[in-house]
């Protein structure tokens, strides 16, 4: 029997349906019964503007917490990276569940590095820190805006390519249907382009119905999201280093607020290294200031009796870059990383994020 009923609040998008699935399933397997609650944010209304521009934290993140706080949810699923460091008194983050991989990932149609696109490569992210990161290491890119949920973006960088195909396949059958009869003709290609479109996947199908307004080359994503989304199978890509693309704070890592911890839910989800981590990741971003959408990189793991952190500070279009790393005591490594920001903002990292944050309003 169940000892309690749970209701989670979650966004109604495939991947945040499929993380707060996971906590359901850690919470069942404990004998809770679990009600997931899909709740419309504001960056999911508002699908026409980028990111940073929605306001500086919470787009993703504040509607769920508000049900949460006015009783009818118990808790809300998250991903940590879009959660807010100022956060009402009256929540806590009850949970942060084991994290998936924290790097970044460039995908493309047939899985060329970055090194690898050609000169001028049009590369679609709507992120301030991996626009500057992948302008700092290619200063020739054409970096794009991009939104969508992780499906759409990937059908977005697959569209030209295999519409280009199709397009192809459909004038070479034209032209054999040009020359029945005639007992030289050798097809180009081996399937009708009916056949070709029903061996696709359905990814692949959604990408060659999809309007393409910009062609991209390739786009960059977390790889946690791919794979979450179940298409790290179905496509190309590239990872790239969390410690030279540094990711986001807490990317990867699923939270979950209340307004209490429940019973035994942070026995049940959390998951002591994660929390370690991300905590100096996160305590970097708060001291460092500009919100979870600020060009900042932090990348912290358990070593021993330290966590390593490495951290990327960008200006603008990714001129200029404050990069550091240090080992950060783990008995005291929430105040050790807040005397680290410190010292950032004492090397300049305050105002590369005020020059960046400016030039992207």
């Amino acid at each position: 029997m169940p000892t309690r009923t749970l209701r989670l609040a979650t966004r109604g998008s495939d991947l945040a349906l499929r993380q707060a699935a996971s906590v359901q399933e850690a919470l069942e397997d404990r004998r809770y019964e679990v009600e997931l609650v899909e709740v419309e944010t504001e960056g999911d209304r508002i699908t026409d503007e980028l990111i940073h521009r929605l306001g500086k934290t919470g787009a993703f993140v504040r509607a769920l917490d508000q049900r949460v706080m006015a009783g009818e949810v118990d808790a809300a699923v998250h991903s940590l990276k879009d959660m807010p460091t100022e956060q009402p008194p009256e929540l806590v983050i009850a949970g942060v569940l084991e994290r998936a991989p924290a790097n970044d990932v460039l995908v493309t149609p047939d899985g060329e590095s970055l090194a690898d696109l050609p000169e001028g490569a049009t590369v679609g992210t709507s992120s301030l820190r991996r626009r500057a990161q992948l302008l700092n290491a290619r200063p020739d890119l054409e970096v794009e805006p991009l939104r969508g949920n992780v499906d759409t973006r990937v059908e977005k960088v697959l569209a030209p390519s295999l519409q280009a195909e199709h397009e192809a396949r459909v004038e070479a059958d034209k032209e054999r249907k040009g020359h029945i009869g005639e007992d030289d003709y050798e097809p180009e290609y081996d399937q009708r382009p009916q056949e070709w479109f029903d061996s696709r996947t359905e990814l692949e199908r959604n990408a060659l119905g999809r309007e393409v307004d910009v062609e991209y080359d390739a786009i960059v994503l977390a790889e946690a999201g791919l794979r979450r989304s179940g298409l790290d199978h179905q496509v190309s890509f590239t990872r790239l280093s969390p410690t030279e693309f540094v990711p986001a704070p807490g990317q990867g890592a699923i939270a979950v607020t209340a307004t209490e911890n429940i019973d035994d839910l942070n026995e049940v989800l959390d998951f002591p290294r994660t929390r370690v981590e991300t905590t100096v990741e996160r305590t970097l971003l708060a001291e460092l200031g500009g919100g979870c959408i600020a060009p900042i990189g932090a990348y912290a793991v358990l070593q021993g009796s330290y966590v390593h952190v490495t951290v990327q500070v960008f200006g603008p279009d990714g001129e200029d870059v404050l990069e550091a790393s240090r080992d950060l005591p783990v008995e005291r490594h929430g105040t050790a990383a807040a005397d680290f920001a410190a010292d950032l903002r004492d090397r300049g990292a305050a105002e590369l994020i005020e020059r960046a944050t400016e030039a992207a309003e």
